[in-house]
Formats: C-alpha cells, structure tokens, sequence
C-alpha cells in the first residue's frame, strides 16, 4: 500500500476517503482537516485565546498539539475528577505532554474545591457517575474559560463521538440536544464562553494513529466509570456499519450538519435562543435557564442531602 500524496510506503489506509497516507503525509492531512474546520465553522483565528479541556486521552492531547503547530494560541485545562489510579495516570500524561511543550497548565482539584471526587459526589446525590461527571466538566470548563479570559473552550470530539451522540439523540429523539449537536456553539450571552469542536471531520481511529505517528504519549485505558455507557454501544453499532459501509458515520453526522445549516435561515439563531431563555444562576451568576444552574444544586444536594433540596 503506498501513499496517494507521495508513493512512499503508507502507514493508514483510509477507506471513507478511499486513500492512504505515509506518517508525513498523513500529518499533513490531520492538520488540513482541522484547520478547514476551524475555517468553515468560524471557530477562532489567529489572535483569540483557545482553552483546550485536556483529559490525558489521545483525542485532547492530539488537538492541542495540533493547535500549537498551526500556531494557534493553545492552553490546557485538566479537571481532576479523583477516579483514583485513573486520574493520577491521566493527570501525568496531561502534566509531561504540557510540560515538555512549554504550554500553559490549568487545573481543577474535585476533591480540593468540591470536597470530594467523582464516585462520592454521585453517591451522595443518588444520580449515574456519567451525568454527575457531564455537568461539573461543563460548568468548570465554561467557567475557567470566562474567568481567564479566554476567547474559545475547545474539545477533543471527534467524527465518531459526534456521530453516537447524534445516533443516542434520534434513537430517543431528544431534540433540545440536538439542536446544540453542532460543532461550533457560540458565546450567546455574557458568562458563556463559545465551545467548539475543531475533531469533527476526523475519526476515532484517525486520532490514535495521529497520537502514535506523533509520539504522543496518552492514557490508552477508557474511564473506568464508562463500563456499560449507552455511547460505547452506539459506537460499537456505528462501527459495524462503517466496516460494511465505509462512510457512514460521516455521511450520518455531516448530512445532519448540512440539513441543520439549511434550516438556520427559517429560524431563530441559536444565540438569540439562549438570549431569550439563559440567567444568570441566583448562586454563581453562571448562565442558566432555571434560576439556579444544575451545577449549584448539584453541589447543594451533595451538602445536605437530595431529600432537602428539590429537584
């Protein structure tokens, strides 16, 4: 198999594109890849602060990475969520991988500020350890964007996270997620940082072979909290459709994007959307739609107890 750029030997076979990339070559399309979606989905430029929310995983240490080589202005931000051996190993790839690089550190104790990790919080509340663990990285991701004065948060998903959710949504037809499936969700109001996705057009196995062409030394075990998650069966569904059909996740998640775009003409923008329906949180002054935001009375029922405190 050679390479469709340059003939060398190629080191990945890229069925969905029906092509094939040496390690040099196949750099060079990652980063093409990134750069368009930036581009096209007016992410950020040049001169805007980007926050990457790091996990130790392949997908954020691989982005930021690839934000830094194309000179974008690229910080991390890790949440040490406690998980024991787990985040002590992820949190030191995160440190070596910024370290060596020179790049800017920020991070957030669970147990130091919230009194307690990830597992405890969610047994204290009576709620899934996945739901619990979604709305504190939310809040602290949007939060430490804000407060440090960056323009951008952005995140590792990529086509194959994007294309489960997306399955997940219309399996169960949640349509207020699927109106924020996009890759781009703008800074609507003050207090809300603009999230963005910049992995889109890139898919998981892509992402693992990037890390390691790369050298990039990341924590290769799931979270062991995701044992059982309804994504990793959507994932392993989309799977055997792409081996049959090569393509089709993009097609799903991009045909989703595509029809989305055409609608946005009929309809509000989602910035005046969440102009007309987000608060300030009466607790943080975080931006919410009830008066107190879900991270607040996570908290509060974590202090007194679900049975004080309503739902």
């Amino acid at each position: 198999m050679r390479c469709r750029k340059c003939k060398e030997r190629a080191v990945l076979e890229i069925p969905r594109h029906h092509t094939a990339f040496c390690k040099t070559c196949f750099t060079e399309f990652v980063h093409a890849q990134v750069e368009r979606a930036i581009t096209e989905e007016k992410m950020f430029t040049k001169t805007d602060r980007v926050l990457v929310a790091v996990s130790g995983g392949k997908d954020s240490l691989s982005l930021l990475d690839i934000l830094r080589k194309l000179e974008y202005r690229a910080d991390a931000f890790y949440v040490d969520l406690g998980i024991g051996e787990y985040s002590r190993q992820s949190k030191a790839k995160v440190e070596h991988f910024t370290l060596t690089r020179g790049i800017p550190l920020h991070v957030h104790e669970l147990k130091e500020d919230e009194g307690a990790g990830i597992n405890d919080l969610a047994d204290l509340v009576h709620r899934p350890t996945c739901s619990v663990c979604g709305t504190l990285k939310r809040y602290h991701f949007n939060r430490t964007a804000v407060e440090l004065g960056y323009h951008v948060l952005a995140t590792g998903h990529n086509l194959d996270d994007e294309a489960s959710r997306l399955f997940g949504n219309v399996l169960h037809w949640q349509t207020e997620y699927l109106e924020k499936q996009g890759p781009t969700l703008p800074a609507s109001v003050e207090g809300f940082a603009k999230k963005v996705k910049p992995l889109f057009r890139l898919a998981e196995r892509e992402m693992a072979a990037y890390a390691i062409v790369n050298k990039i030394d990341y924590i290769v075990e799931e979270c062991p909290n995701s044992k059982g998650a309804k994504m990793l069966l959507y994932k392993d569904i989309l799977n055997r459709l792409e081996s049959e059909s090569p393509g089709t996740k993009q097609a799903f998640y991009w045909g989703f994007l595509a029809k989305q775009k055409s609608e946005e003409r009929t309809r509000p923008s989602m910035a005046e959307q969440d102009q007309a329906s987000l608060r300030p949180c009466a607790t943080c002054s975080q931006p919410t739609t009830a008066e107190i935001c879900s991270y607040c009375k996570l908290m509060a029922r974590a202090k007194t107890g679900p049975a004080e405190v309503g739902p």
